[in-house]
């Protein structure tokens, strides 16, 4: 068990994986940051939008 363990960390797989992991984390940070700064605007579009449809 010891040695699939090690062998585990030494593929690169799991540092692929690692990095995609990473990757993953910046775009929901900058997801997050684009809906803070933008909710104002979204919703005022959207109670717009909805004003027009009633």
């Amino acid at each position: 068990m010891l040695k699939k363990m090690a062998a585990f960390v030494r593929e690169e797989e799991g540092q692929g994986m690692a990095e995609y992991g990473l990757i993953l984390a910046g775009v929901a940070i900058v997801a997050v940051g684009a809906f803070n700064l933008l909710g104002g605007q979204v919703d005022a579009l959207i109670d717009k939008v909805t004003a027009k449809l009633q």
